[in-house]
């Protein structure tokens, strides 16, 4: 608190200027002294800052079920708090905003804003720009110059001719702040629809990227304009500055910071040193920015853009991301809304304005981008939603807002409109590229959705989620007992599922860094490279095995949808997902994580084609430079339906393999012969008069029938396969027939059973544990069982017939979306499995 006293002496007519500075005034000393809190600045700080937190964060969990960004509840909040709604009140602005503290709210406000910048010129990566560069360029112009060009056509409603400015210069902010993306809330929007590595998302997020280059250019230019109003000497020198400072950044700063950080022993964490250093720098470059006459967060945007790719940049965003967006971000959100009275907008007519500013700043933006899409053959719905998420709105729009509201370049009544647009375009994006953005079309239907369907001189398409590479080894003995062989060559999809932390920035930087061979840079990207690897060494040890590495992030309550729409899209036969739970050293079995569970109870309910759940107790056999050294004795239990003919279909193609053994154990009730079953079969082709039920059940015994015969028909001379029945009457009998052959193999094939029920089986779901797997897999997961052998349990895709419409996000029982998934590079295998897709 700082309180100025002028004296005058009249006889020698001079002036003393004391200045009082009283320290007491930051903090309290307590209410017990009389003081009150809210007169002292850091409690005064504190309530406000709670305050704009608390606003927001309950507006992010009322507008979620809507799926709105999180830049629209940051705006509303401070829409909220200030002059249009809670401000109203003065005894509430003038207690909780009171006007001395406006300093150190725009104060740390203007930090926040710096560093979060800084945060996102770290997200973007400029090497985007070479891919897709020329159509990237032409969406992002299109997307800038209708938009310009309404802005100019509705200056001179917004302009204030009593306003000490240039109308050119009025017209420059108002069409940057229509034309300008934001690209953090774009990449949010993506990431909430996952979309962020589909097409589109690619697309929009390459043109997002220029967007927003060309916009910090503009404005530059445009503060420059501002406080040189006259084209003189200033102007040109504020031009060239700031490019020199650009070109310094660049060629002598990031030059350095990649010398200093290649000196960091390979694995080792960033220093504390180096942090601090590159955090200073952020500020220098600010302070540097602003003396030249652009604004501060120029230089902090600039100066993220050349921290290299590698650890450096994730470590930064990890000790920044949660504290400045969760925390500071909000105060330039609420300082906004302070400054934003919507009363201004006086008239019906002003309302009219707003409307049609609205509706045809996203048209101009859409017309352009369909344009542009359409000219490259795009689909229309494509182009469309291109065009809508070009709309998105946020920081950088309320970043030219600001500057022009302190400029005196806009008023109360043109900031409010601005602001309200920024709310309306982007509020409606999500809700209608939902609605029009359709994946589903981009798939045509596939019959090979089952292991049964996929014939031996096929390509067999196989999607392995893995959460931890403690499951890697068994699951590489399994796919490479699969006998894969120039008729039938093996594609696999690795999809290494990572839980979404909640920020956008974690993806977008898996997605850009992950490369094989490059220092792990958390535990995370350790994991990741540790199971690419043991994959990659698989296919080039294996022969006709092609193997796509992919790493999905998002919440463990949407981790099912990338499974099924990933395997929906390469037209995979059979999913392998791990059990949630893990061997232990002595051999039991222990929960890893329970929420795996749920993942696997969701992909059994939503997939597309078959599932296997793997009970992973190790796999004999080890993958080395010919796949003939491998041996395993897999069992098959039969008892009947279709999960089970799934599990003899695979089996049935491992058997192919030259040193596995098989052995088949069906079940059968007791006094049934291979005689009477056909006779069965014969009879309930002939009978119309039986129950739909019973139908169902005995076309199921008919078809069981049909392909156990077919198989031993084509099996019948190979030595290394043994086909048994036991004749059993309830649960007790299938146990001892199962044990009697349990120590001699080391891995069992089930099917699952959905939905069925059978003496076989009967007193053993008393006690299961594990539903999901059905009664047989669940004793054999069971560790009362102490079984030694790993379980594949597999439930067969039953819900589409051939001639069946393939599912879409709007099936009442499905609901699949676009996932984010990270593609690393791969060699001509992507050009050899296209050509094999039907």
């Amino acid at each position: 608190m700082a309180e100025e006293i002028i004296t005058a002496n009249a006889e020698d007519k001079t002036y003393d200027s004391i200045v009082c500075y009283a320290p007491t005034m930051i903090t309290t000393s307590g209410i017990w002294q009389g003081d009150n809190p809210l007169d002292y600045s850091l409690p005064l700080f504190i309530v406000q800052l709670t305050l704009m937190v608390v606003i927001t964060r309950l507006l992010v969990f009322i507008l979620k079920p809507i799926r709105q960004p999180r830049v629209i509840a940051e705006i509303l909040g401070g829409v909220i708090l200030g002059p249009s709604v809670m401000g109203r009140s003065s005894t509430f602005a003038n207690t909780i905003f009171p006007q001395r503290s406006v300093m150190v709210l725009e104060t740390m406000a203007n930090i926040g804003l710096l560093y979060f910048l800084f945060i996102i010129g770290i997200e973007m990566d400029i090497a985007v720009l070479r891919r897709n560069s020329k159509k990237s360029l032409l969406i992002a112009m299109a997307g800038m110059i209708l938009p310009c060009i309404i802005g100019s056509s509705f200056s001179v409603l917004l302009h204030d001719k009593s306003q000490n400015t240039k109308e050119g210069t009025f017209v420059l902010f108002l069409g940057l702040a229509l034309s300008v993306t934001s690209f953090p809330v774009l990449a949010r929007i993506l990431a909430e629809l996952k979309l962020i590595n589909s097409e589109i998302g690619r697309i929009a997020m390459s043109a997002s990227l220029i967007n927003d280059m060309l916009a910090w250019i503009v404005l530059a230019f445009a503060i420059a304009f501002t406080e040189n109003k006259d084209m003189s000497l200033a102007t040109l020198w504020v031009i060239l500055s700031s490019i020199a400072f650009i070109c310094v950044c660049f060629f002598v700063i990031r030059p350095l910071i990649g010398r200093r950080i290649s000196q960091t022993p390979e694995g080792e964490s960033i220093s504390e040193f180096n942090i601090c250093l590159i955090l200073t720098g952020v500020m220098i470059s600010g302070f540097i920015t602003d003396v030249i006459g652009t604004h501060s967060v120029f230089g902090a945007f600039v100066f993220g853009l050349i921290i290299p790719s590698g650890p450096l940049g994730l470590t930064l965003i990890e000790r920044l991301e949660d504290f400045v967006s969760g925390l500071l971000l909000p105060l330039f959100f609420a300082i906004s809304g302070l400054k934003t009275e919507i009363s201004a907008i006086d008239s019906a007519a002003t309302w009219g304005v707003l409307c049609v500013v609205i509706i045809l700043a996203c048209a101009g933006k859409v017309i352009g981008v369909v344009i542009v899409t359409l000219y490259y053959k795009m689909p229309f719905h494509e182009g469309l939603s291109v065009g809508l998420l070009m709309n998105a709105k946020g920081l950088v729009e309320m970043i030219v807002l600001n500057v022009g509201k302190d400029q005196k370049v806009l008023d109360e009544k043109s900031f409010a409109i601005m602001v309200i647009v920024a709310i309306g375009m982007t509020a409606v994006i999500t809700p209608i590229v939902t609605i029009v953005y359709k994946p589903s079309r981009n798939f045509t239907p596939y019959k090979r959705r089952t292991v049964q369907k996929t014939k031996l001189d096929r390509e067999f398409r196989v999607l392995v989620s893995v959460h931890t590479p403690k499951a890697v080894p068994t699951i590489i003995s399994l796919l490479e007992a699969s006998c894969p062989t120039k008729k039938s060559p093996i594609c696999i999809y690795v999809l290494h599922l990572v839980e979404l932390t909640g920020r956008a920035s974690g993806m977008l930087i898996v997605h850009n860094m992950r490369k094989i061979g490059r220092p792990a840079m958390n535990r995370t990207q350790a994991q990741s490279d540790h199971i690419i690897n043991a994959f990659e060494n698989f296919e080039k040890s294996a022969e006709c095995v092609y193997v796509q590495p992919l790493t999905a992030i998002s919440p463990y309550s949407t981790m099912h949808e990338d499974i099924c729409v990933l395997a929906e899209e390469k037209r995979v036969a059979l999913i392998i997902i791990p059990f949630h739970k893990q061997q232990t050293v002595d051999g039991g079995l222990e929960t890893t994580n329970s929420l795996f569970r749920t993942i696997n109870q969701n992909v059994l309910a939503n997939a597309p084609c078959s599932v296997g759940i793997l009970v992973d107790r190790g796999l004999t056999g080890s993958t080395r430079s010919t796949m003939n050294q491998i041996s395993h004795h897999v069992a098959v239990l039969f008892f009947g339906g279709p999960d089970d003919r799934e599990a003899l279909a695979y089996a049935w193609r491992m058997s192919e393999h030259p040193n596995i053994n098989l052995t088949v154990m069906r079940f059968l009730p007791e006094d049934t012969t291979i005689e009477a079953r056909r006779s069965e079969s014969t009879n309930s082709r002939n009978d119309f008069s039986v129950l739909t039920v019973e139908t169902e059940r005995d076309r199921e015994k008919q078809l069981d029938e049909e392909y156990v015969t077919e198989f031993r028909t084509k099996t019948g001379n190979d030595g290394s396969i043994v086909y048994i029945e036991r004749i059993v009457n309830h649960g007790e009998e299938t146990v001892a027939a199962i044990r009697s052959i349990d120590n001699s193999h080391d891995l069992f094939i089930v099917g699952r059973g959905q939905g069925t029920s059978s003496p076989f089986t009967a007193g053993l779901t008393d006690w299961s544990e594990c539903p999901e797997l059905g009664a047989i897999g669940d004793l054999l997961a069971s560790s009362d069982f102490a079984m030694k052998a790993s379980a594949l349990v597999v439930q067969q895709y039953v819900g589409m017939g051939s001639g069946d419409p393939l599912i879409t996000p709007d099936s009442p029982s499905v609901h699949y979306e676009p996932f984010n998934l990270d593609h690393s590079t791969r060699r001509s295998q992507n050009s050899y499995r296209e050509q094999q897709q039907q």
